[in-house]
């Protein structure tokens, strides 16, 4: 009931995921991501502490398929689990555990990783790939969110979907990026949407939180 897509920019060394389901809320348990360490969605039957375990595993030295080896070695069921891995120097890794729901597959690209369950067919996959990889934009988030748009344009899941998410790393310790659509009729569309209105604004708030002297204000009573 999910598919997802991780991915490093080259160019950047910047890291970020997008990820979309019918079920309520998917970003808050299936989107992971630190600064300079690398990316993670854990889906399918979710368990959200995988993600933190590929993490820690990759900033203390592990690439990706190590990583990903070593959460599925500790993790009580492996075969419920789908987990998609990018780390810093744009290793992948990928595991679809034998349990995964309905139509279920994934693929590594360049710097990039791709999967979902629950799909109304394999294809939505290789679409979601394709998708990134052949933008023409040369902003990161919105070559991650054309990806989400060419796999839901290539069937997505099965039934509707009601929520999605575009979490985004770049040389700070927070997010630089982190919008979600907790739950719509529309999630991909809306979250587009949410991403236009956040575009202008994103290196502004990356600099308030370096240095508020230079913060620009936004005209609220009381900012800056």
């Amino acid at each position: 009931m999910t598919f997802t897509l991780v991915a490093r920019e080259p160019a950047t060394g910047t890291l970020g995921i997008v990820v979309c389901s019918s079920s309520p809320a998917v970003a808050s348990r299936c989107a992971r991501a630190r600064a300079g360490v690398g990316v993670v969605a854990s889906q399918n039957v979710t368990n959200p502490a995988l993600g933190e375990y590929v993490l820690d595993s990759l900033a203390a030295g592990s690439d990706a398929a190590a990583a990903l080896k070593a959460a599925l070695a500790q993790e009580q069921h492996p075969g419920y689990r789908q987990v998609l891995v990018v780390d810093s120097r744009g290793n992948t890794a990928a595991h679809s555990g034998s349990q995964s729901l309905g139509v279920h597959i994934h693929a590594e690209g360049d710097q990039a990783a791709a999967g979902g369950n629950l799909l109304a067919d394999e294809g939505v996959i290789a679409a979601m790939l394709s998708g990134y990889a052949g933008s023409a934009s040369t902003v990161f988030e919105e070559r991650l969110l054309e990806g989400l748009q060419a796999a839901l344009a290539a069937g997505g899941e099965q039934g509707p979907v009601h929520s999605a998410g575009l979490l985004v790393v770049e040389d700070v310790s927070w997010p630089v990026t982190d919008l979600r659509v907790d739950y719509s009729d529309s999630p991909v569309s809306d979250l587009v949407e949410l991403w236009r209105l956040w575009k202008p604004q994103k290196d502004d708030y990356r600099i308030r939180g370096i240095d508020p002297t230079r913060a620009p204000s936004y005209g609220v009573p009381g900012d800056l």
